[in-house]
């Protein structure tokens, strides 16, 4: 216990899944913690039931203007940002003839620029800090070709690489930038394969789906001063998928 004593986190995509289980974890282990999602009544009802450290803001990851007002408010009340989950996200199923430019582009901007605008607003706090950790949430499909979900593998593969870049780039002010790639996980993500979803299960190594809250252990050692030397780097946990 207690190894985010004292750090201010912010996690998007919090009101449920992968996001409410990080908050809870890192909840546990010291941090004041900050979810944010566009499911307000949802994002409200974690928040509550995680404890006075745990708070829920509306936040559309895909607007800047929202990311200043989001950041800004809590700088303003907590005076700093130790931690950054880039967690929000969609999946949808698609191949390159099904895949509609509105599809695209609404993929594109949530995954892709909803992480770039995430850490562009952490950026400035934690290089005048010093200090921070920026986790970006991509997925194996970020790590190889995914039939049947061309646009969301083309943002992962993209979050992958912002992750190196950010990570060089914000290396001499001491913030570190990782990614983690998650196989398949249980959460309300996985309602997306459909009639796939048990064949999908039967490519798993380990015979089993991963549950939230162990993405959330590893998402843990990444805000902790545990990763002090890890930056730009893939961290994959999928039972085995990519082995």
């Amino acid at each position: 216990m207690g190894r985010l004593d004292g750090k201010i986190a912010l996690i998007t995509g919090g009101a449920r899944g992968q996001g409410a289980a990080e908050a809870k974890l890192f909840a546990a282990e010291g941090a004041t913690v900050r979810i944010t999602d566009v499911l307000d009544d949802l994002g409200n009802e974690t928040a509550a039931s995680l404890g006075d450290a745990v708070s829920y803001r509306h936040h559309d990851v895909a607007a800047g203007d929202q990311w200043t007002r989001v950041t800004d408010e809590l700088l303003a009340e907590f005076g700093r940002l130790d931690v950054l989950v880039n967690n929000a996200g969609i999946f949808q199923m698609g191949t390159l003839e099904t895949t509609t430019l509105d599809d695209w582009d609404r993929m594109i901007a949530i995954n892709q620029t909803g992480t770039f605008l995430g850490m562009q607003a952490a950026a400035r706090p934690m290089k005048e800090q010093r200090s921070g950790s920026i986790i970006n949430i991509s997925s194996i499909a970020g790590l190889s070709g995914a039939a049947m979900a061309h646009s969301y593998a083309a943002t992962k593969w993209a979050v992958r690489g912002m992750t190196k870049s950010a990570a060089r780039e914000l290396a001499e002010y001491q913030v570190r930038v990782n990614s983690i790639h998650p196989g398949i996980i249980e959460t309300p993500m996985l309602e997306a394969f459909g009639a796939m979803r048990e064949q999908i299960e039967q490519a798993i190594p380990f015979g089993r789906t991963a549950e939230a809250s162990e993405v959330a252990a590893l998402a843990l050692f990444l805000a902790s001063d545990e990763s002090s030397y890890s930056s730009g780097h893939e961290f994959v946990i999928d039972g085995a998928m990519r082995a």
